[in-house]
């Protein structure tokens, strides 16, 4: 097929070309219409399941834009009210019809007539959601909205002064790659101690999160909100079980490679005994690595370097800037983190993040750049919902996209050693990343299975599940009241529960592509294309066979994959 990223904002037939969402009321007939209208034949059910796919394409990118301007400033107090709004006036109207109309399609007898294979994924996530839907749990779950966005709020206002200049988290962090240890000790204190100031309220963020979705877990009929988010999330090909052997996993195949890239790390360093800020510095006389400087250079250098890996994943981030569609640089009042945020009418998505000019940022480009060609990949399929693909394959699309890139990351580093070093970088965040995963999903599961704990009880866990996960080869010691809120910088616990085991997942597809890509670049490449151009339309496995993988989370399969990168990381050597 011919690949473009020319792509075209849908063309609306249902809704006024026009139209904005102001309110409910200007909002409903809409929807009325959809649920009143007589369905006599599939040519009127197909028509019907295409306005009902515009009207969720108009409301979600809407919704969208409300976040992105409010994650891009946080101060803005409108900004966050215009999302609030939608949140606690929109969103709860639309649920009860969005049930009726789920229902009406399930009871058509011209479903039936569609054809299966096609919709087979979207009729058992539409029979997913009347199996959820409870009428109570509309409210609790507008707060929810409102309240896990608290979090952004609350970190978005951390800062420390180093040298006596201000710099938010993210930019702070870069001071951890000085050859100074002196500065990298201080400054890692700083941002510990920042953290601790907002401990308690971020506790009681956490705790009165916990409460409120555990509610609405009991309303749906669940014991305990793991059960009903394993469902509500569609993880209809894993089960908390395989999660459990994952665990187990990291620690038999990944913690002793750790073990070895740290104990490198210190003899590199010459010292003693490797403290956590130690492990991002490189020796004397070698100074960091500084891929960048500014939003504009790292947006320049990533197209170059995607076009020596495909032209059309160039032009897909040639779009986005034509459109306006990036916020690349970390400033005080921006929501931490990074996303790519898909816009179902637009097509072409945002990307926000916190550049500060590190070799992090490199990763966090080319990771969201590869949710970007997702997004341009499954623009083109006919309905809104099947492009909404399981998170598994996503992030396969992020971060297989950090993985093919390193072949070409020229563009950032015109010394080879440079070049070498980045590589070697990204091999071991590869590596490294699997036990923090681990960490945090184990951490949720206790959580949910034991709602009703005390702050004494959540701190314990987390230190026990900690350990288990830990390297001896970083020496934590006299750190215990850092390491006691580690996860309280991890935002997926506050603003997307049970969202984090995907990352695992997908890493391990990733580096099966990786391993493709070894061997013939551009079959792998294709098989990515083939795997992200289904969006949602096929299972999981399905989706992994298509991109040349197994679907499989045994300790075998993930010994393999590890004794791989292992071997790719000694030829850097």
């Amino acid at each position: 097929m011919t690949l473009s990223a020319d792509i075209k904002k849908l063309e609306r037939h249902f809704l006024p070309k026009d139209f904005v969402i102001t309110t409910w009321e200007n909002l409903e007939p809409f929807f009325k219409n959809l649920l009143d209208r007589p369905i006599n034949s599939k040519q009127d059910l197909e028509q019907w399941l295409k306005d009902m796919s515009e009207a969720e394409a108009v409301i979600s990118e809407d919704a969208c834009w409300r976040q992105i301007n409010m994650t891009c400033d946080t101060t803005d107090k409108a900004l966050e009210e215009s999302f609030n709004y939608f949140c606690m006036e929109i969103q709860p109207q639309l649920q009860p019809y969005a049930d009726a109309l789920n229902k009406k399609l399930i009871n058509s007898p011209f479903t039936a007539e569609l054809d299966q294979q096609k919709f087979f994924t979207y009729l058992r996530s539409v029979k997913k959601s009347i199996d959820l839907f409870r009428e109570e749990n509309i409210p609790v779950q507008a707060e929810l909205s409102v309240m896990q966005q608290q979090y952004g709020a609350i970190a978005g206002k951390m800062t420390i002064e180093v040298n006596g200049q201000e710099y938010t988290l993210q930019q702070a962090s870069k001071f951890l790659e000085s050859k100074d240890r002196k500065l990298r000790e201080e400054v890692y204190r700083k941002i510990q101690d920042r953290r601790l100031q907002d401990k308690d309220a971020m506790n009681d963020l956490y705790t009165q999160l916990i409460g409120k979705r555990q509610q609405v877990a009991k309303n749906a009929g669940f014991d305990n909100y793991r059960d009903y988010k394993f469902v509500e999330l569609g993880r209809f090909d894993y089960t908390k079980e395989d999660c459990f052997n994952f665990h187990e996993a990291v620690k038999l195949h990944v913690l002793p490679l750790i073990e070895k890239i740290y104990q490198k790390k210190k003899e590199k360093l010459g010292l003693d005994s490797l403290r956590p800020w130690d492990t991002e510095a490189e020796p004397e006389g070698i100074e960091p690595l500084k891929p960048f400087s500014g939003g504009n250079e790292l947006y320049e250098k990533s197209v170059a370097c995607f076009e020596k890996l495909n032209p059309f994943f160039a032009d897909c981030l040639k779009k986005m800037k034509e459109l306006k569609h990036f916020d690349l640089e970390s400033r005080k009042g921006k929501a931490p983190g990074g996303y790519n945020c898909p816009l179902a009418e637009s097509g072409a998505p945002f990307i926000f993040m916190n550049a500060a000019g590190q070799m992090s940022d490199v990763t966090t480009m080319v990771h969201e750049g590869g949710h970007a060609i997702h997004s341009f990949l499954s623009h083109n399929l006919e309905l809104s919902s099947f492009k909404e693909y399981p998170m598994e394959i996503a992030e396969v699309a992020s971060m297989a996209m950090e993985l093919f890139s390193m072949n070409h990351w020229e563009s950032f580093f015109g010394n080879p050693a440079d070049l070498q070093r980045a590589k070697e970088h990204q091999l071991e965040r590869t590596i490294t990343i699997f036990p923090w995963i681990a960490t945090i999903d184990k951490f949720q599961h206790w959580v949910y299975e034991n709602p009703i704990h005390s702050l004494e009880e959540r701190t314990n866990k987390w230190m026990e599940i900690l350990q288990e996960f830990s390297t001896s080869a970083i020496d934590f010691s006299g750190l215990e009241e850092y390491r006691k809120i580690a996860w309280q910088r991890q935002l997926h616990l506050f603003e997307v529960p049970f969202y984090y085991i995907e990352y695992g997942i997908a890493q391990l597809g990733a580096i099966g592509l990786w391993m493709q890509y070894q061997q013939n670049p551009q079959q792998a490449l294709q098989n990515y294309i083939n795997a992200l151009s289904l969006g949602g339309t096929k299972t999981l496995p399905e989706l992994y066979e298509a991109a040349g993988l197994k679907f499989d989370l045994s300790p075998n399969h993930i010994k393999t994959l590890m004794e791989f990168v292992n071997g790719e990381m000694e030829k850097l050597n």
